[in-house]
């Protein structure tokens, strides 16, 4: 039997206050879409170069029941987010726009030990332990932040990085060849 079809669907509120406090144990499925500025993010603003009009991540959820064999039906999430940023490029250390293109499938668990008891190998889904007043802005959050690149880059070819060296200005002229380690070390030896 589908559940779906005799469980009401509430339509999430897009103010982020109210995506703090959502009832996900409650027997009814939930549909939702925003959009979530950089400052409605706070964790993501501390990583952010740069907050350039427009930055921040449309959000987009929807749960349904899942028949799973030999136990109750399951309740699924899947989230979609999609939206920019702007971070550090590591490669020339100017200011550089980050795209993401997201989308995370939960399986909606009510206490720890069914989280942890969730098989490993199943890489498509994970658990997420639920609650009456569920942090939903703070999930979507968590994704974001997961989703960023450890070492943002602009394209290959999009900008050159600067040789410098430590001490000396740009206008000077910086050493070109530096002597060997392993000469260094051989002539230590011999000392």
């Amino acid at each position: 039997m589908n559940r779906n079809q005799v469980l009401p669907q509430v339509q999430l509120s897009a103010d982020p206050s109210a995506l703090k406090r959502v009832d996900f144990c409650a027997p009814q499925s939930y549909k939702g879409a925003g959009f979530l500025s950089i400052s409605d993010l706070p964790r993501l603003a501390e990583e952010a170069s740069t907050v350039v009009s427009g930055d921040g991540f449309h959000w987009e959820l929807e749960t349904h029941f899942e028949d799973s064999p030999g136990a109750e039906p399951r309740q699924i999430l899947n989230l979609g987010l999609e939206g920019r940023l702007h971070l550090i490029c590591q490669r020339c250390l100017q200011d550089c726009a980050i795209d993401l293109d997201e989308k995370r499938r939960f399986i909606l668990v009510t206490t720890e030990e069914e989280a942890e008891d969730f098989p490993l190998e199943d890489e498509e889904q994970e658990p997420l332990v639920v609650s009456q007043q569920f942090n939903l802005l703070e999930t979507i959050e968590d994704e974001v932040l997961l989703s960023i690149p450890l070492i943002p880059k602009h394209p290959e070819g999009f900008c050159e990085p600067r040789a410098s060296v430590f001490g000396v200005e740009d206008d000077e002229e910086a050493p070109v060849e530096r002597e060997n380690p392993f000469n260094i070390l051989k002539n230590m030896k011999k000392n």
